[in-house]
């Protein structure tokens, strides 16, 4: 039993709190606000994030920065453009070579860097990895199955996650490609936002599908020029994402590009989403990413002219129906 210290209390850190629970760790949930702490103790349920599911009792929830300190693992589950302030924050509690894993799904808009990239700068003393794949937290809070991958540039490390997060209802794999899992992981929220964009302007099924098949194409391409394992876009962290946050109820960044088709502003469909919507937040770093290594994304393109240039849905489809002849 390892004692597994969580940082960030929203819908994702406390799922995974509970399934580190149930995984047979010691478990520390810590959260930004003391008023939310409380109510967790209280309530034994995170009713603003994860509602409905009762988080067990021997979870200690704290605010207390400190509490981190005894962790023999330390997850980060807060949003992907807090990622470097939450690990600066910390990392005095991060011990010589001790496991801190990454699990918020995004891109450093600034620097371009993939978020491990961000915890190796900040805390170079730590061995890190990341945990990503098709995996909703509303889910996996009710013990619904699930399988992720754990991916760290250490084999051991990648083991060593595994192992601690590994149940019979939460399968984890192991990779070494950390870059090409971390960008399946973040881009795939674009292509989500495009394929609820499309519902909610009412496209059907055939536009979906064509979204959600050239949008995997044009990730891998990104993906392989940074030097990722192509195959890895056909597994959990690329097309297994893909398909739940495009399709899903859950998905928060689908149910953001649903309100865009319907015609409501940015800033309108991210209040009524009332979480961080990750492919707003990474478009533009998707963009220049792109940009830097002369790779074609043409989804991730017009997606970045919808949220930010007041480019039209319907014209965004057009748009892309429209291109030059190619070959697939």
């Amino acid at each position: 039993m390892k004692t597994v210290a969580v940082i960030g209390s929203g819908s994702w850190g406390t799922a995974l709190a509970i399934q580190l629970h149930t995984a047979g760790n010691k478990v520390i949930l810590w959260s930004f606000k003391e008023s939310e702490a409380q109510a967790i103790l209280s309530e034994h349920e995170n009713k603003e994030f994860l509602p409905g599911i009762t988080i067990p009792s021997d979870i200690v929830v704290t605010c207390k920065d400190e509490d981190v300190s005894y962790a023999d693992i330390i997850v980060f589950a807060t949003p992907s453009k807090f990622t470097r302030n939450m690990v600066t924050r910390f990392k005095s509690y991060i011990k010589d070579g001790q496991v801190v894993v990454n699990v918020a799904k995004g891109l450093e808009e600034d620097t371009l860097m993939r978020l491990s990239e961000v915890i190796e700068q900040e805390a170079p003393q730590a061995k890190v990895a990341v945990l990503c794949g098709p995996s909703h937290a509303e889910e996996v809070g009710r013990g619904m199955a699930t399988a992720v991958v754990a991916a760290s540039k250490d084999p051991e490390t990648a083991k060593e996650v595994q192992n601690t997060f590994m149940s019979p209802m939460f399968r984890v794999y192991t990779s070494s490609d950390v870059i090409g899992v971390e960008l399946g992981s973040a881009l795939k929220n674009l292509i989500a936002l495009a394929a609820g964009a499309a519902d909610g302007c009412g496209f059907g099924d055939n536009t979906k599908a064509a979204l959600m098949t050239r949008g995997i194409a044009e990730i891998a391409r990104l993906g392989t020029a940074m030097g990722a394992n192509e195959k890895t876009f056909a597994g959990l962290t690329g097309i297994g994402d893909l398909i739940v946050t495009c399709t899903s109820v859950h998905s928060r960044n689908r149910h953001a590009g649903v309100l865009l088709g319907q015609g409501k502003s940015l800033d309108e469909a991210l209040e009524e989403v009332h979480m961080v919507v990750e492919g707003v937040v990474n478009a533009r770093a998707a963009y220049k990413l792109a940009q830097k290594y002369n790779v074609e994304m043409p989804i991730t393109t017009v997606i970045n002219d919808v949220l930010y240039n007041g480019l039209d849905v319907k014209e965004a489809v057009y748009r892309l129906m429209t291109r030059d002849k190619i070959e697939e």
